[in-house]
């Protein structure tokens, strides 16, 4: 069981209504071309099925009917009721998609049927999950044979000036900016810690291969600050 839940879950209920301005402002927008790197990765077929993991306030899903097409059916997973609340007024105000669903639920006990999606994707979501082994093995569980899983995730830059400027930015500008827009100076020191405990991008790579998948590639977006895993089912 991990033990962070409840932590995790009270945290993002409770940033929940500035989540989308902090990632855009503290990203400098780069959070959206992620995100469009992202969708274009995942090779689901017309009229296909798609699962989002961690789906916060719905940007992924959103941006998957963008790309690829209004016949998608794409499901949306959160355990932040806030989180879930913003995202469903936001797909009813920007598309009229009635093949969209939103879903509580955990990661590690996903409520789907083996061989149900195309394609899943899982978005700043997987640091915060303890088990991250268990957590690969339910998606592979969840994939057609040939489905594509895509983790985007915020990594550290290579070692160098860069790296020095963004430890400065994450440590000490992030979570004053952060703490003073959403009200919760614990959830944005809580935030770069997660990503300093990320395992390094071989290693994560070597965990969706231990589980099964192949063809694994990770590649790193806007000097490494942001690194996209893909891999197949087989």
């Amino acid at each position: 069981m991990n033990m962070e839940k409840p932590f995790i879950k009270d945290m993002f209920d409770a940033i929940a209504p500035r989540y989308d301005l902090l990632n855009r402002l503290l990203s400098l927008r780069q959070d959206v071309y992620w995100r469009r790197v992202l969708v274009s990765k995942l090779q689901i077929p017309p009229k296909g099925r798609a699962l989002d993991v961690a789906c916060g306030t719905g940007d992924v899903m959103l941006e998957l009917i963008r790309q690829k097409g209004p016949d998608l059916t794409a499901v949306g997973l959160d355990f932040s009721p806030g989180m879930l609340g913003l995202a469903r007024r936001k797909v009813m105000a920007a598309a009229d998609h009635p093949a969209i669903v939103l879903l509580a639920g955990n990661a590690l006990a996903l409520p789907f049927a083996p061989r149900t999606f195309d394609g899943i994707s899982i978005a700043f979501g997987i640091r915060n999950i303890a088990d991250k082994l268990g957590a690969l093995k339910e998606f592979y569980s969840c994939l057609k044979t040939g489905g594509t899983l895509g983790v985007l995730e915020l990594t550290t830059p290579p070692k160098g000036l860069l790296r020095s400027f963004y430890f400065f930015y994450f440590q000490q500008i992030l979570p004053l900016i952060g703490g003073l827009i959403s009200g919760d100076k614990m959830a944005y020191h809580y935030l770069p810690d997660s990503v300093m405990h990320f395992p390094e991008s071989h290693v994560f790579a070597d965990m969706m291969r231990q589980v099964g998948f192949v063809q694994v590639k990770y590649r790193r977006l806007t000097l490494g600050i942001a690194t996209l895993y893909t891999g197949l089912k087989r």
